[in-house]
């Protein structure tokens, strides 16, 4: 692998960053063209059903008037080779006299998975694919899982004390981090397509659960799990300030129901089972719904029944510099463990400091 492959590479990956969180159920990808060593054309995918990034790139250099017949592509994802909203982008490469292209990854749908490189090295055009694979599959983890699961990525937040603890005995827990740890929750809330929290949490906090501390042109679907409909007509979740979803069953009051309904609220009953809801079922429902990366923001109960079924993709904990002890609230519930070869495995891919907090990004081994 070229240095400057590389280094080219990196560039249509900070253009790929720009759409992150715009362009669900779609992957965010960007591309750059390189012709005698000077950066010709950028572009990036902006959001579903609008031009994908090698057609922005291209339209990018003929605007500012480069020849781009011979030039070198760089694509963070395997350029599609099929209709869907918007022509393939094979075509617009071919069409273009594009003498090379240099992918990422491949992309795992099966509508293209492979077709693509295919189509274009069949037109003669070079293709070189692997350019930083590791860092453009990390980049769209939540596509990859989307794909091929058929479920959205489960991303679990959690904010807690360094012994653990999200709230004292008495439920007291604002704010247990900072300022720069709470913008950067809101950042995560941008990247999600939806964000989900339990009942308690909302009873709790009464929280509004949209972007406010980050820049964002969108707001994340809000979901809301509560049998009973139990949340008050006039709390946050149910504002105009973004859509909400509320996963409910037949125990809850049909008169409030339909006063929901009225407010746009969107209600999906689901069967109970043990007293509570299947995740799978909610998960089918929200893959239904092109849900592609849903944030888990809490309570305590809905964390712990997503990581005992182990049904997550990611935690992201913030931790702060403060001790509450043990009759403090846990962040995740009994497991259930009993010998510590039971633990479950987990591996810490990132560690950022913020302010006095500390942000850990944790995957499954």
């Amino acid at each position: 692998m070229k240095k400057t492959d590389e280094k080219y590479m990196r560039l249509a990956l900070k253009e790929a960053k720009k759409g992150k969180g715009y362009t669900h159920p779609n992957p965010a990808v960007g591309a750059v063209i390189v012709k005698n060593g000077q950066v010709i054309g950028r572009g990036y995918h902006k959001k579903a059903g609008l031009p994908h990034a090698e057609r922005e790139a291209i339209k990018d250099a003929i605007l500012k008037g480069y020849d781009i017949t011979g030039s070198t592509m760089y694509v963070t994802l395997e350029p599609c080779c099929h209709y869907g909203k918007t022509p393939p982008c094979t075509e617009a490469i071919i069409d273009s006299r594009i003498k090379k292209v240099v992918v990422a990854t491949l992309d795992p749908n099966p509508v293209v998975a492979g077709k693509g490189v295919e189509i274009l090295k069949n037109n003669g055009i070079d293709v070189i694919t692997g350019v930083l694979q590791k860092e453009a599959e990390r980049l769209n983890e939540d596509f990859f899982v989307y794909i091929r699961k058929k479920r959205p990525f489960i991303h679990l937040k959690i904010a807690q004390t360094l012994d653990g603890k999200i709230a004292t005995k008495t439920g007291s827990s604002k704010w247990i981090t900072g300022e720069k740890s709470r913008k950067y929750a809101h950042r995560l809330r941008k990247e999600a397509t939806a964000v989900m929290v339990g009942v308690g949490t909302v009873l709790k906090d009464n929280p509004q659960l949209t972007v406010r501390k980050y820049p964002s042109k969108k707001q994340p679907l809000r979901v809301l799990i509560d049998k009973r409909l139990k949340t008050p007509l006039e709390y946050r979740i149910f504002d105009n300030s973004a859509e909400t979803v509320v996963f409910s069953s037949k125990l809850a009051s049909e008169e409030k129901l339909k006063k929901l309904q009225k407010k746009g609220v969107r209600i999906i009953k689901l069967p109970l089972k043990e007293g509570r809801f299947d995740l799978k079922d909610i998960l089918r429902e929200l893959y239904r719904m092109e849900v592609m990366h849903l944030l888990v923001e809490g309570g305590k109960e809905l964390i712990t029944q997503f990581v005992s079924e182990n049904i997550f993709d990611k935690i992201s904990v913030f931790e702060a510099p403060k001790l509450v002890g043990e009759d403090g609230i846990s962040s995740i519930g009994r497991l259930g463990i009993e010998n510590i070869s039971e633990a479950l495995e987990l591996k810490i891919e990132h560690i950022k400091r913020l302010d006095r907090d500390i942000y850990l990004e944790i995957y499954p081994v």
